[in-house]
Formats: C-alpha cells, sequence, structure tokens
C-alpha cells in the first residue's frame, strides 16, 4: 500500500484533500493529513479508512522524521520557511516532495543529492507558479516545434473575488493566505520590454497600473510579479525581447495598495500601539496632521479628495477608526493584517475567482500573429474556492503518477517539461481547469 503524507490543511488544500481521498479510495492508498489545526484537518479530511490526521508540531524533528520516514511521497502546503525541514528529511530517507512554492536557494543547493538520491523534488506545483509553467510551455514548446519565433511572452495572473460577490471599495477579499498579499511585491520586479530590462521597486510598483482586457470581464489591472527574467531560460525564451510575468487586480485595489505604501503601512517597522488609536497609527507618516479632520489631513498627503473613492477604501479598513489597537509592539504590517483580515474576509456565501492570461506575439513562415490564451475559475463556496482547487489539484494530479508510475523524473524541477505539464493540463481540464485561446 502506497502511504503519502500531506503537510498543511489550510485554506488552498481542501480540494487537493478530496482529490487524495479520492484517489486513495481507488487505488488502496493510505493517505496522512499532518496539521497544527486537528478539528480543521478532521473537518476537511471527513470519515474514510483511507485518509488519517496527526497534529504535532513540524518543528518536532523526532515525530517529523518519523513519518516522512514512512511514506512514499509528500506534499507540503506549508509556509514556504519550514519547507526546508521537510525536505532535509525527505532527502534523507529518499522520498519524493511535491510543494506549490518557489523554490528557495537553500533547496536549489541540494539539487544534486536530490538527483543523486533518484528522487523528485517538484517545486513550484500549484497555480502561480504552476499551472502558469505548465499552460505557459504547452504553448510555447507547440510555437517553436512547427518553426515559430517568439518575439513577446506576457502571463497574468490573479486570485480575485467572483463578480457577484464584489461588494466592497477594494474589490477584494482574502481567498489564499493573507500574509503573502501583505508581502507581495516587497522585492520589487524585473521583467524585459523591447530588450530592456526593467527594474520597479516596491514604491512605484502599484502605481499607475496599466491594464489587459480580460474576455468576458473586461479591464484588470496589473503589476509586474517577482524577477520575470529568471524564466527566460527556464521557458527557453532567452533571446524573446518582451518577458512579462504580472500579477492581476481591480484597479481599485492597486490604487489603495500604493496609498498604504506612501504612509508607510506595509512596512516591517515595529511599533508600539499601546494608547494608539488606528487613526494615529495611520496618521503617523503624514505630516502636520489635523487630529481633528483626519480626511482632510489623509486626502492631503495623499493628493486626493476627502470624499474620493480612495479614502472611501481607507474609512472601509478602519484606518481612520478612533479606537484602541491594543496589540501591543507590532510591526506595521502587523497591524495591516489584522484590519484586513478583520475587514477583507470572504463571507461564507462568497465565490472566489482565479483568472490566467497568456498573451504571445510570434513569427511564423513571415507572418506575425497574436495568441491570447485564457482561464477562468469559479469557486463553489468559500471552502472549496477556485484558488484550492488551482493550487492543490496539480499536486495531486502529479502524486497520482509519481505512485502509478507515469512519471519517473528525478532531481530538483519545476514544472516546464512535456512527460509532466501535458498529463497534468489533460487532467485538469476534467475538472473544469480548461484554457481558451483565440488569434487577434
Amino acid at each position: 500500500m502506497k502511504k503519502l503524507i500531506l503537510f498543511g490543511a489550510g485554506r488552498s488544500a481542501t480540494s487537493l484533500i478530496d482529490y487524495l481521498i479520492e484517489q486513495a479510495a481507488k487505488l488502496k492508498w493510505q493517505v496522512t493529513v499532518v496539521d497544527s489545526d486537528p478539528l480543521l484537518a478532521r473537518a476537511k479530511v471527513g470519515k474514510t479508512p483511507f485518509a488519517s490526521v496527526e497534529t504535532f508540531p513540524i518543528e518536532d524533528d523526532s515525530q517529523r522524521s518519523r513519518w516522512i520516514a514512512q511514506s512514499d511521497l509528500v506534499i507540503s502546503l506549508l509556509p514556504a520557511s519550514l519547507h526546508l525541514l521537510i525536505a532535509r528529511d525527505c532527502l534523507r530517507f529518499s522520498k519524493h516532495l511535491l510543494t506549490a512554492s518557489y523554490i528557495s536557494e537553500e533547496i536549489q543547493q541540494m539539487a544534486p543529492e536530490i538527483k543523486k538520491a533518484g528522487i523528485l523534488f517538484m517545486g513550484e506545483m500549484g497555480l502561480d507558479p504552476g499551472i502558469d509553467h505548465m499552460s505557459a510551455m504547452n504553448i510555447l514548446d507547440s510555437i517553436q516545434k512547427k518553426g515559430g519565433e517568439v518575439l513577446s511572452f506576457k502571463s497574468y495572473c490573479g486570485a480575485l473575488i467572483a463578480p457577484e460577490c464584489d461588494d466592497n471599495p477594494w474589490r477584494y477579499k482574502f481567498s489564499w493566505n493573507p500574509q503573502s498579499v501583505i508581502h507581495a511585491g516587497e522585492e520589487g520586479a524585473d521583467f524585459r520590454e523591447h530588450g530592456i530590462p526593467v527594474h520597479v521597486p516596491y514604491e512605484s510598483l502599484f502605481q499607475d497600473c496599466k491594464s489587459v482586457e480580460i474576455p468576458g470581464l473586461g479591464k484588470m489591472a496589473y503589476y509586474p510579479n517577482r524577477n520575470s527574467l529568471l524564466y527566460a531560460s527556464r521557458y527557453k525564451i532567452d533571446h524573446v525581447p518582451t518577458l512579462l510575468r504580472a500579477t492581476l487586480r481591480y484597479p481599485e485595489f492597486c490604487k489603495g495598495w500604493h496609498a498604504l505604501i506612501r504612509l508607510g503601512l506595509t512596512e516591517a517597522k515595529a511599533v508600539s500601539t499601546e494608547g494608539l488609536s488606528f487613526r494615529d497609527w495611520t496618521l503617523q507618516a503624514v505630516p502636520h496632521h489635523d487630529s481633528t479632520a483626519p480626511e482632510e489631513s489623509l486626502a492631503r498627503f495623499l493628493g486626493t479628495d476627502k470624499h474620493s473613492g480612495l479614502i472611501r477604501q481607507l474609512k472601509f479598513l478602519g484606518l481612520l477608526d478612533s479606537r484602541p489597537v491594543n496589540l501591543g509592539v507590532r510591526s506595521n504590517q502587523e497591524v495591516l493584517l489584522h484590519l484586513m483580515q478583520e475587514k477583507l474576509r470572504m463571507k461564507s456565501s462568497d465565490r472566489d475567482m482565479v483568472i490566467m492570461l497568456h498573451e504571445l506575439e510570434f513569427e511564423r513562415k513571415n507572418i506575425r500573429a497574436r495568441l491570447n490564451s485564457y482561464l477562468i475559475v469559479l469557486g463553489e463556496d468559500n471552502l472549496r474556492t477556485a484558488i484550492a482547487k488551482t493550487v492543490g489539484l496539480p499536486l495531486g494530479i502529479l502524486a497520482k503518477l509519481i505512485l502509478t508510475n507515469k512519471v519517473s523524473l528525478t532531481g530538483l524541477h519545476i514544472p516546464v517539461l512535456p512527460e509532466v505539464y501535458q498529463p497534468v493540463l489533460k487532467e485538469l481540464e476534467e475538472y473544469g481547469v480548461r484554457f481558451e485561446e483565440f488569434f487577434n
């Protein structure tokens, strides 16, 4: 009997757990879900003889290594900072490891040992990164095999709220890890445009965001995502003049987030919140502010009107409330996260939405063409979300392919190889994760 262990039963794990139990029943596997919250994990696992729940601190070397040693394959949906603990045990006991996270430098350094052990470590096997890589390579390989030359590659992805549940001035709700949203873009972004490398610092990342048309949804704003240039060689498009990977948001979100950056509220700077109101905390970077007319002070600092949509966004978060913060010594990021989790959480009746779009320009036989490939996935509710489906299913499908000997790849990889992306994309279509294409 094959044994599979999943670390993490949080927001992104729901569809993965459903899939693993479904496959375990067919293939007679045993699935173990490890999470710090046993009630959450048991609620997601339900009653089945093919899956069980364990609870122990991930830092407990004895417990962690014991469970990994007796497994055939490990999936981690824990925060990326904890993957290294699991990776070391997987290498020690020669176990396959799958994650949806970017590959860290520490794990990258383990690549020769992973290859030597004859095991597979697959990172970036979720949505973004993950489905973006697989769908992009599916198109790029097809174009290049037919003799086409790629001139421009742009890829966009966003986890947003479904249109019918879009009911706040930010036009955003948390459907995935809120801390990841808070930290998004901190390192700035790098990409290439018309052959020229471009770096955008965090302070400017959300300023004057450009827009792109999404079929059936209209215009979406986007901001560049991390370092797009890292994928030039991985996608085999080193020579392509324009290369961009970006995150999709509604325009209101980008304007609001740029204001938060200007106010210093996204900084890691520690602040004592003793005796501090949310209004005072918000205005800490506003010179000569008038505490009796906070909206005017804030509007003046941000170069807007006190009745503007931007001020409504900030008020919606409670940034001008007179109530005390009372969180002790916290970073500005932590205080902001506290407010946003309170105000931007999904209701039980809410549905989320995942959007992905690839825009390519290429030339073949002296004819230029523009190809658009897009994906729109809607969640069922606030538990079985679109983000849970699109992050979890690729991990589950690859796990099945490995445990049924359909994929025999070894070493440290991301999913850009045909032997991985072809069968995974094919099965994803059975679950409604399907791309549509059109030329323009």
